[in-house]
């Protein structure tokens, strides 16, 4: 059930998208009196799930979920249609109109996916604002516990407070800003301290997937006790769920990570423990395992939860519309940049960034087990603005390309020749169908490794 409902929203992200982008193109066709004589949401090749003919344009649905297109006459486009372009150019095909009129129908698409991204984000913004952890309310700093946290120079209580100069501002933002960047800032005992992140992070953080680990840093967070086993050195001492460790051998303690610093230090040891329940204090008589435990299984609570215990204080930023049209464009720029800086990484080999590249099962693994409205339109709001730069590459095959040879003939004055373009349309589709078999290679490599 979990995948069908994953599956379904990807399925609907992906078609809005989709048929969006195509529109994009289909309109400009429309108005500078092109024929366009396929609009497809998926590919068609030899069959179609569904079509209908309206007019001079034939509008269906292919069966292979690999995008979508539209087919303009007189256009050498994913259908490599040779026979058209043999003939003399019609008044109504792509080739025979001006260059600035064939820009802008190529643009439509890009246009469209960067016009929907930044839409949904300002209707997110002033639907829902912004619910965060600020990275300055984490006053006591980080709990560490991961290992390539630590092996980057992270203990624990240490704040981090900028990553390559830019401050912090949402505490999860920290992840997303180390995968990016390339040295950070933390305070540590009133100490200033900058640190650079290895070449290689990001394939250590993708590595760490295989152990399951939890995130690289989270704040820190006190010892609530929701499970005693058994089998437990302190099965009948009395806990109860939802107990916090306040205290060890009377002296005072806030976090989970100061609790196993002094069990460590009691191992195999009777010890007291000052627990807090529902706002009063009681004392337990309990023990120390010879490994420095309670044995009692503690709560991974989330911020929200934390947020209730009083220990952070989340903000909280609601918007008018007309304030939701700023925070909107900031947040799509933000988006912009920092997916263009991942993808610098990937194509730097040190970076180990390429072993992350994923096909549809990675981004299908995006959207949640439940359904969220405010999830789907954040994520879609990024596959938008994701999709419409992605197609601006000069790759042959995509917008980019075609944008490129049309700004070459407008430069120059000399238009390529029909065989050039179709070669190139080949080389790039021969490109996109290995980055694709790459991508989706790497999720089916991870299904069973």
């Amino acid at each position: 059930m979990e995948i069908l409902i994953k599956a379904s929203q990807f399925i609907l992200s992906l078609s809005l998208l989709i048929v969006l982008h195509e529109l994009g193109h289909f309109i400009p066709a429309k108005i500078f009196k092109t024929k366009v004589e396929k609009f497809y949401l998926f590919f068609d090749y030899k069959f179609s799930l569904l079509k209908k003919k309206v007019g001079e344009t034939v509008y269906g649905i292919g069966w292979i979920p690999l995008g979508g297109y539209v087919k303009i006459a007189g256009m050498i486009d994913e259908s490599m249609d040779k026979e058209q372009l043999k003939e003399e150019p019609k008044p109504w095909e792509f080739r025979s109109k001006p260059a600035w009129q064939r820009l802008i129908i190529m643009l439509g698409g890009v246009f469209v996916n960067f016009v929907l991204g930044i839409f949904i984000y300002i209707m997110l913004m002033y639907t829902y604002g912004e619910n965060y952890l600020s990275n300055d309310n984490v006053k006591d700093g980080l709990w560490v516990q991961d290992s390539l946290a630590i092996n980057i120079g992270l203990q624990n209580g240490d704040k981090v407070v900028a990553v390559d100069g830019e401050k912090l501002r949402k505490f999860n933002d920290m992840t997303v800003a180390f995968i990016n960047g390339h040295n950070f800032t933390i305070e540590r005992d009133g100490q200033t301290i900058e640190k650079e992140l290895p070449v290689d992070f990001i394939s250590k953080l993708i590595d760490r997937r295989k152990n399951n680990e939890g995130p690289i840093a989270r704040p820190r967070s006190p010892f609530m006790i929701a499970q005693v086993p058994d089998s437990s050195v302190n099965a009948n001492i009395g806990f109860l769920d939802k107990d916090i460790v306040v205290g060890l051998n009377g002296k005072k303690v806030k976090y989970y990570d100061e609790v196993e610093a002094l069990l460590l230090e009691n191992k195999g040891k009777d010890i007291t423990i000052d627990i807090k329940r529902e706002e009063k204090i009681s004392t337990l008589n309990a023990k120390v395992s010879d490994e420095g435990k309670l044995e009692v299984v503690a709560y991974g609570l989330s911020v929200s939860d934390l947020s209730k215990l009083g220990y952070y204080d989340l903000t909280r930023i609601e918007y008018s519309f007309a304030e939701a049209i700023p925070a909107g464009f900031r947040k799509s720029y933000e988006t912009l940049t920092s997916y263009v800086k991942q993808l610098k990484k990937i194509f730097n080999p040190k970076t180990g960034a390429y072993k992350g590249l994923g096909g549809f099962i990675s981004i299908g693994s995006i959207f949640p087990s439940e359904w969220s409205s405010e999830t789907f339109w954040n994520i879609t709001a990024f596959l938008s603005i994701m999709l419409g730069f992605m197609n601006l590459l000069p790759i042959p095959a995509l917008d980019g390309g075609h944008v490129v040879f049309t700004l070459w003939e407008m430069i120059t004055r000399r238009k390529p020749s029909d065989k050039f373009l179709e070669y190139a349309q080949i080389t790039g589709f021969i490109l996109l169908v290995a980055l694709l078999l790459f991508a989706n290679g790497n999720d089916i490599f991870r299904l069973f490794d």
